[in-house]
């Protein structure tokens, strides 16, 4: 089993349960501190011809790619060429190769915040994520180009998920933002949020390995909560500012890199993006475990381990 992006926290989460049961061979241009011994890792671009030589005289079975670049400080052509370029050279592999399992980690952010939103949003809605926000035009390509490998490559079984916002020891947005002890908030808007344990998508995850499961899927934690709810149960206190203020201060902080958050994301601040699961329980199984506490409380430990 071939598992992209494996040095990033949930790559690893994913790695210490598959390696238990399969052998994992793992791809990613960082370093595997820590990797168990019966993990093999090779640090490699891959958008790099050695990347095909990982395909060639193995009998892969699965492939699960969570590499996905997300920061937000490097430039729109570094990120396209790491999270498009890089896929696309993936699926030409897996298509050469017949690997008969692709499972793709998306995400919810796909569909994007908007004000007419449903209430809880089905996986055929439309993806409008990138429609404010540039910064999501990768995932939204990225998504489509994995559903268009579904159709074209049937002998496949091709997953896409698309949790809600991850949280706990990870370092992406959301749990960034629940970490800081005076979050931003948007004066007029308390949007109902969704969170999902890092664990509970691991296991998501495995339950999309299980053959002949293919499909998108959405995946959601316990429940919903209003965003100041959240904030405060993870131990912030909110600053709430009227929009333009908001927006202002960010671009400020943002030029000064005092902040990670570009003002295009004040629109997760202010609307629903929420998803409906009943597919993934009902054809994957999954449910979550985690509650929301327990996921504030495993977020927490790394603010307080900094």
């Amino acid at each position: 089993m071939l598992v992209t992006g494996i040095c990033g926290r949930l790559g690893k989460l994913l790695a210490r349960e598959l390696h238990r049961s399969d052998t994992v061979v793992g791809v990613d241009r960082r370093p595997f501190i820590g990797r168990p011994k019966d993990i093999t890792h090779h640090e490699v671009d891959m958008r790099r011809k050695k990347m095909k030589d990982i395909f060639r005289g193995r009998n892969i079975r699965a492939v699960v790619h969570v590499g996905v670049l997300h920061n937000p400080r490097r430039s729109d052509r570094e990120r396209h060429s790491w999270n498009i370029v890089a896929f696309q050279k993936l699926l030409e592999y897996m298509a050469q190769y017949e690997v008969p399992k692709l499972v793709v980690l998306s995400g919810a952010n796909v569909y994007g915040p908007q004000a007419n939103n449903p209430q809880f949003l089905t996986e055929d809605a439309p993806l409008l994520g990138a429609q404010h926000f540039g910064g999501m035009r990768d995932l939204v390509e990225l998504d489509m180009l994995a559903q268009s490998f579904f159709w074209k490559h049937p002998t496949t079984d091709t997953v896409i998920l698309r949790p809600c916002h991850i949280v706990g020891r990870v370092r992406n947005a959301a749990s960034n933002y629940l970490r800081l002890d005076r979050p931003v908030m948007i004066m007029g808007f308390d949007p109902m949020m969704q969170i999902v344990h890092e664990k509970d998508v691991t296991r998501a995850i495995q339950l999309a390995l299980r053959p002949g499961v293919r499909g998108i899927f959405n995946i959601r934690g316990p429940g919903e909560m209003p965003l100041s709810h959240l904030v405060r149960k993870a131990g912030g206190r909110p600053r709430v500012l009227p929009s333009p203020l908001a927006r202002l201060a960010l671009d400020q902080l943002w030029r000064l890199r005092l902040s990670n958050f570009p003002s295009q994301e004040l629109d997760h601040l202010r609307y629903v993006c929420m998803v409906d699961d009943t597919r993934a329980r009902e054809e994957l199984g999954y449910e979550p475990i985690h509650s929301i506490d327990r996921a504030l409380r495993d977020l927490r430990r790394v603010r307080y381990l900094r």
